[in-house]
C-alpha cells in the first residue's frame, strides 16, 4: 500500500516539475506580493507635494519656510515646491498636481511683532482625505515650534494660526475608495471575459471552429474586445451605483460627469482587455489565467493610488505608477466624481488611456494567432 502511495506522490511531483510556470508562480508571487504591497502601504505618508507662497518676505516668513524645509528633510512628509502665484497653486491643487499649498500673507511678520494673531492659509485637496489630514497635522506641529523673538503680554498671541481652506466637499474614507473599487471591477471583468473566453475556447476545442469561418484576426479580436467591454462596463457601473448608495457619495458635475466616467471606464476596459489578449494570445489552459490574473492584480491595482497616495511610494514603484494604466484611471475617476468635470484635471489621464488603448489594440491584433 505504501508503495502505491509513493508512486502517486512521485507522479504528482513529476507533473509539478514539468510545469515551469507553476514553479515560477509559487516562488515569484510571494516575492511580488512582498515588494509591491509592502511598499504600497508604508504607514506614514511621505513626499506629499506641497507648494509654499511667500507674500510677506519678512523674517518670520523665512523662518516658517525653514520649518517646512526641515519637515521635508527630516520626516520627509512633504516635497516642498516654492511658487509665487496663489491662483497658480490653487489650479495645481485642483488638477491633482499638488496635495496642498501654504500661503504666507503680506504683513505676517509685522503681525507677529505687533502681537496680533498672524494667520497662514493652508489650501488642501480634501478629496484625498488621508493626505489632507497628514498635511494638516504635520504643518500644524511644525508651525507650533516656530521661534518667536517678540514677547507678548497676551499668551499665544504671537503663534501663527493655520486657516484651512478646503476646495471641495469633505469625503469620508469609504467614499474616497469608490474609484478604486470601480477600477478593481474593470480588472476583474477583463479576467472573466475577452481573452479568458478565448482561452476556454482553446481548452475545450471550440477554437477550431473559428478556422472554418472567413473571420480575420482583426475581426476576431474586435469581437472579443466589444463583448468584453460591454460586460465590464455594465459591471463597473453597477459597482459605481452600489458605491454611491453605500457611501452616500454625492457625485459632482451632474450628467456631464456621468458621461466622462463612462468614457474612462470604456477606455480602461478596452486597454486592459487588449493587454490581456497580448499576454494570453498563446495560452490554452484556464489555470494559467488564474495564476496570471493574481500576479497582474497585485502589480497594477496596489500601485495605482486607489488606497494609498502614489507620491509616497519608493522611487522605483512611483516610476512604475507613471506607466500604470490603472493609476490614470483612478486619478481620472477621482477627479470627475469628487471635483466635477474639470478638463485640465483629467486631460492627461484621458490622453494616456487613449494612447495605451490604441497601442494595446494594435499589438493584440498583430500577435493574435489564427491557427491551431
Amino acid at each position: 500500500m505504501f508503495t502505491h502511495v509513493l508512486a502517486f506522490v512521485e507522479r504528482d511531483l513529476r507533473k509539478f516539475m514539468r510545469n515551469p510556470l507553476s514553479i515560477l508562480s509559487n516562488v515569484l508571487l510571494p516575492i511580488v506580493y512582498l515588494l509591491v504591497i509592502g511598499n504600497s502601504f508604508q504607514g506614514t505618508l511621505k513626499k506629499l507635494p506641497l507648494a509654499v507662497i511667500d507674500q510677506d518676505h519678512g523674517p518670520y516668513a523665512k523662518r516658517m519656510i525653514d520649518r517646512l524645509y526641515a519637515l521635508e528633510a527630516g520626516p520627509n512628509t512633504i516635497h516642498l515646491i516654492v511658487q509665487h502665484d496663489p491662483l497658480e497653486s490653487e489650479r495645481a491643487v485642483r488638477e491633482g498636481k499638488l496635495k496642498g499649498a501654504v500661503i504666507i500673507p503680506p504683513g505676517f511678520s509685522k503681525n507677529i511683532a505687533r502681537g496680533t494673531s498672524p494667520e497662514v492659509a493652508l489650501m488642501l485637496d480634501n478629496t484625498d482625505a488621508v493626505s489632507a489630514a497628514t498635511l494638516q497635522q504635520s504643518i500644524t506641529e511644525a508651525f507650533s515650534y516656530l521661534r518667536i523673538d517678540a514677547i507678548s503680554i497676551r499668551p499665544n498671541r504671537h503663534e501663527p494660526q493655520l486657516r484651512q481652506l478646503e476646495l471641495y466637499r469633505k469625503l469620508d474614507y469609504d467614499a474616497s475608495i469608490v474609484p478604486g473599487a470601480i477600477v478593481m471591477a474593470i480588472f476583474m471583468g477583463t479576467m472573466t471575459t475577452g481573452a479568458f473566453n478565448l482561452v476556454m475556447d482553446r481548452f475545450l476545442g471550440v477554437h477550431e471552429s473559428y478556422l472554418s469561418t472567413p473571420l480575420t484576426k482583426g475581426e476576431l479580436v474586435l469581437g472579443i474586445l466589444i463583448s468584453g467591454v460591454i460586460v465590464t462596463t455594465l459591471v463597473a457601473l453597477i459597482v459605481l451605483g452600489t458605491g454611491i448608495l453605500l457611501t452616500d457619495l454625492q457625485v459632482a458635475g451632474g450628467l456631464s460627469s456621468f458621461f466622462a466616467v463612462l468614457l474612462v471606464i470604456m477606455l480602461t476596459a478596452t486597454g486592459l482587455l487588449s493587454m490581456m489578449c497580448i499576454f494570453l494570445a498563446r495560452v490554452d489552459h484556464p489555470r494559467i489565467v488564474g495564476l496570471f490574473g493574481g500576479f497582474l492584480n497585485i502589480i497594477f491595482f496596489f500601485p495605482s493610488g486607489a488606497v494609498y497616495p502614489v507620491e509616497s511610494f519608493p522611487d522605483w514603484l512611483h516610476a512604475f505608477s507613471k506607466v500604470n494604466p490603472e493609476s490614470y484611471a483612478v486619478h481620472a475617476l477621482k477627479s470627475i466624481l469628487f471635483k466635477g468635470m474639470e478638463w485640465p484635471a483629467v486631460q492627461g489621464d484621458l490622453l494616456f488611456l487613449l494612447g495605451f488603448t490604441t497601442l494595446m489594440t494594435l499589438i493584440s491584433t498583430q500577435i493574435y494567432k489564427r491557427t491551431l
